[in-house]
């Protein structure tokens, strides 16, 4: 049988926890930060899981993860 391949951008973005929840960086972290509010960039350094609709999907993309 052919192996599936993981999807490159979900494996970068994305990972597992042991319980099966979909951990997540915080989205608009990246660049542009000199006009966001030093209390939004503090809350953006902590992770988040992916909502539950989305979490399908993401793991669909990460089959061996």
């Amino acid at each position: 049988m052919p192996k599936i391949k993981t999807h490159s951008g979900a494996k970068k973005r994305f990972k597992l926890t042991k319980n099966g929840k979909v951990k997540r960086g915080p989205a608009f972290h990246s660049h542009i930060l000199t006009k966001k509010s030093t209390k939004l960039k503090r809350g953006m350094r902590k992770n988040a899981y992916a909502d539950k609709t989305n979490a399908a999907a993401v793991k669909a993309m990460l089959p061996y993860a």
